[in-house]
């Protein structure tokens, strides 16, 4: 099978995904910058942007309950429109230099991007076993177009229309609402009631499954290790370093750049290697990541660990994504699905959150060193997997 055999609405969830992540990065950018300017106090610098992954991890079960009962187009739908809704409240609080009213407006985008995520899963729904890891790899693709548009949006809307940042944000309503229009072409895809129906385990009974918990802990992990270095990464160059603003967004575009870009090539890995060595590969740049970080401030060194951070991502995030499926049956996808984007975006929101504060109170290096030991649990997690893969699997597709 090659990826030209997977259906049109694939490549239409993968231009719906390059717009939506490049609002995702564009306020990564503009969230800890004009963060550090409104915030009252430098240890707040990040809290936008923790908001906004906070708010992703809140709405994650809920959404997912609603994509069950109505399907997952209306949601998609709603949860864009929330964005463009969110995106002119954050306008308005660029304008009117309101750290408060800036922070709800990333709640808001925490919320819809909660439902962006999903498009993943929709994307794997909509093809054979087989080519699971090549739609999920595809719609990942979208993040290449994301990490052009994004900053590119973020630093050229920064003086378009009245105060610093406004024109960004009306830029990213935009895009928000061509998303809107783009969810009215993908199917419907009500689940089927032979898909909800038969018997659906406890979550106790579930992650039983060694494969569950590596597909929760390789997604869980590689997210909240790349939130916490990312989100520090901006306002440590920009505000404590004195890096331009324009050598800022080149790294944070390469970053974006690299967590995707192994896309193109990461399904056929996982298909010909297995999970656990992609895994493995992701481990090692995380760790040449922390390793260049901690040899110096210019900005090749940003630059070479931000890039590698986001080939580790891809690596990690997307083997466990193509694992999730694997251990549970499509009464319980739902269910699995949101237990495991709860668990990515809290331990996300955690990382985000403290990451200005660490970098406050603490220092760049210490930030870094403190990813250590989360590197090791991951390693010590796989070779716990790969002990039991003799263990009798929960339930296939």
């Amino acid at each position: 099978m090659t990826i030209s055999s997977l259906p049109r609405v694939v490549w239409l969830y993968t231009l719906i995904q390059s717009l939506a992540v490049s609002v995702g990065s564009m306020m990564v950018i503009v969230g800890g910058v004009l963060g550090a300017s409104l915030a009252p106090e430098p240890a707040y610098a990040t809290l936008p942007v923790a908001v906004m992954i906070t708010g992703t991890a809140l709405s994650v079960l809920p959404i997912t309950r609603l994509m069950r009962r109505f399907g997952r187009r209306p949601i998609f739908v709603v949860v864009t429109i929330v964005a463009v809704f969110a995106s002119l409240l954050a306008a308005k609080a660029a304008s009117d230099l309101s750290f408060a009213l800036f922070c709800t407006s990333a709640l808001g985008f925490g919320c819809a991007l909660a439902g962006i995520q999903q498009l993943r899963f929709a994307a794997m729904e909509a093809v054979s076993t087989d080519l699971m890891p090549k739609a999920a790899s595809t719609v990942l693709l979208g993040g290449l177009a994301a990490a052009i548009i994004g900053p590119e949006l973020a630093t050229s809307g920064r003086d378009l229309i009245g105060a610093e940042f406004v024109g960004t944000f009306l830029l990213m309503a935009g895009i928000c609402g061509v998303c809107t229009l783009l969810f009215l072409f993908t199917p419907s895809s009500k689940a089927q009631a032979s898909e909800i129906s038969g018997d659906v385990r406890s979550l106790r009974e579930m992650v039983r499954n060694p494969t569950l918990i590596m597909a929760i802990v390789a997604a869980v992990g590689g997210y909240g290790l790349m939130s916490f270095i990312m989100t520090a990464t901006p306002v440590h160059m920009h505000v404590y370093e004195g890096h331009s603003l324009d050598h800022t967004k080149l790294v944070i575009q390469s970053h974006v750049l690299a967590m995707f870009l192994p896309s193109f090539f990461s399904g056929w890995l996982i298909s010909r290697w297995g999970a656990a060595r992609v895994i493995m590969a992701g481990l090692l740049a995380y760790a040449m990541t922390v390793i260049l970080a901690l040899m110096g401030s210019a900005i090749l060194n940003y630059w070479t660990a931000l890039v590698l951070l986001g080939v580790g991502w891809n690596f990690l995030f997307l083997a466990g994504t193509t694992l999730l499926p694997l251990t549970y049956a499509p009464a319980e996808r739902f269910k699995a699905q949101g237990f495991n984007e709860m668990l990515v975006f809290g331990f996300q929101a955690t990382a985000a959150l403290s990451a200005g504060a660490v970098l406050h109170w603490l220092g760049w290096q210490n930030l870094l060193l403190a990813c250590i030991p989360l590197i090791l649990m991951l390693a010590f997690t796989l070779i716990w997997w790969q002990k039991n893969q003799s263990a009798p699997a929960a339930v296939a597709n």
